[in-house]
């Protein structure tokens, strides 16, 4: 069985007066989560926590009996998916309860990324609202793992702009989906298949805004020591500009047998 080495960081970054995004690093579910919050009077922070205590209870109560679980799951998808997406669902609704509870957290949000692992069957699940990414070190190759739910990204698809001009365009920070603003959300999912020596990167904006998968995965190449990394990523950023605080998780795929490995 494939077994992990994880490591998360989270940083102000150069110009927020305060951090409000939200990570999570839970070895003991298999589960990764940065979050990204938005909104005035430190809500943000409010929305990007309440979303990770939400899924966190919620994988840690839930059982393979998904009769119990408070959303009907969805046939097309597996069991693993099916867990983290009716998480993030359920944390959705947390967020929008505290929204209309206290008018001081009124129109907060959050984005999110997420990752569960199957130890199992040597897989692993991303589910994400939001430009909060997931990426992939792989055979020293970098790939993004997930889709932005961003207007540039939606332009792009359509080949309206191109890869240049989305990199500079006025509305690139302009997202189409997020927790917390409507009370069903649609929550994109997918699986993939786990590979010993993989690296999986998860991220707030405030890194993927400011460096390339270039940079990434150079710092993680060069870079084995999974702390020292993320270390690395949050200082590129800042050198960068630092303009959004700055959070990320980062998650090694090891053999059982490895000595390095850290059992889940």
């Amino acid at each position: 069985m494939l077994k992990i080495q994880a490591a998360g960081l989270s940083d102000r970054g150069m110009k927020r007066p305060h951090n409000e995004d939200s990570l999570s690093v839970v070895p003991s579910l298999s589960l990764f989560i940065v979050a990204d919050g938005m909104g005035g009077h430190n809500a943000g922070e409010v929305a990007s926590r309440q979303a990770i205590e939400s899924i966190v209870q919620f994988l840690r109560d839930s059982q393979r009996d998904t009769d119990s679980w408070p959303i009907p799951p969805n046939p097309e998808l597996t069991v693993t998916e099916n867990r983290i997406v009716t998480a993030v669902k359920l944390a959705n609704r947390d967020v929008c309860k505290l929204s209309m509870e206290h008018p001081e957290y009124h129109g907060m949000g959050t984005t999110l990324v997420s990752m569960l692992l199957d130890a199992p069957n040597e897989k692993i699940s991303f589910a994400h609202v939001g430009d909060s990414r997931a990426y992939r070190l792989r055979d020293g190759n970098m790939e993004k793992m997930t889709r932005d739910h961003s207007w540039v990204e939606e332009q792009l698809e359509r080949g309206i702009i191109t890869e240049e001009e989305a990199r500079n365009h006025r509305w690139k920070n302009v997202i189409t989906r997020a927790l917390g603003t409507k009370l069903d959300v649609e929550v994109e999912v997918k699986t993939h298949a786990l590979k010993s020596g993989d690296v999986y990167l998860l991220c707030s904006d405030g890194l993927s805004g400011m460096i390339d998968k270039d940079i990434m995965e150079q710092v993680l190449t060069n870079t084995p020591d999974l702390e020292e990394a993320a270390q690395a990523l949050i200082r590129a950023a800042n050198e960068a500009g630092g303009h959004d605080n700055i959070s990320l998780v980062l998650v090694r795929i090891l053999e059982d047998d490895d000595p390095e490995s850290e059992v889940d």
